[in-house]
């Protein structure tokens, strides 16, 4: 596997694996509707550019066989604060560690422009699977939060940290 930082170029390619993954994430968990308000409050083309651009987010892309596998973003959060703020994985590539290399990857950016001891935190809906996955990662659940996203929507998560 392959990782490559994130243009403003690849704005159109993270936008369309989102497309693949978050729909199918968050199936059953939360409503299409509520779906559809967050695709276009995250990965619309023009909120991806803004997050690059504004947010400082810093996107990594996976490559499995030169394929476009998965994506991760982290964001400074404060002196010694990192949050990682997504992690996808193509459905074509789930299981098949993609998601662990980019969780690794996140943490070995991170330290190579933040190499004192920081906190990475993480927010995941409480429904998630991937709850099980930050665990084994070596996450641990930190405290739950409930925000109002707007529309009448919210996010119920658990904010999840490490010492990195």
């Amino acid at each position: 596997m392959e990782i490559k930082k994130a243009t403003l170029e690849d704005c159109q390619l993270i936008h369309e694996m989102a497309w693949k993954v978050f729909p199918e994430t968050y199936k059953g968990i939360i409503s299409p509707e509520q779906t559809d308000f967050m695709m276009d409050w995250m990965y619309s083309i023009a909120n991806i550019t803004k997050q690059m651009i504004e947010e400082h987010h810093i996107y990594l892309i996976a490559y499995h066989h030169g394929q476009p596998a998965g994506y991760v973003s982290v964001q400074p959060q404060g002196k010694d604060v990192w949050h990682l703020q997504k992690i996808y994985v193509s459905p074509e590539y789930q299981m098949s560690g993609v998601g662990s290399f980019l969780f690794q990857q996140a943490i070995k950016y991170i330290k190579s422009i933040h190499p004192e001891p920081c906190t990475m935190e993480l927010n995941v809906n409480r429904n998630n699977v991937a709850v099980g996955f930050y665990e084994r990662m070596g996450m641990h659940k930190d405290r739950s939060e409930d925000s109002d996203i707007g529309n009448g929507f919210e996010m119920n998560d658990y904010i999840m940290a490490m010492e990195i």
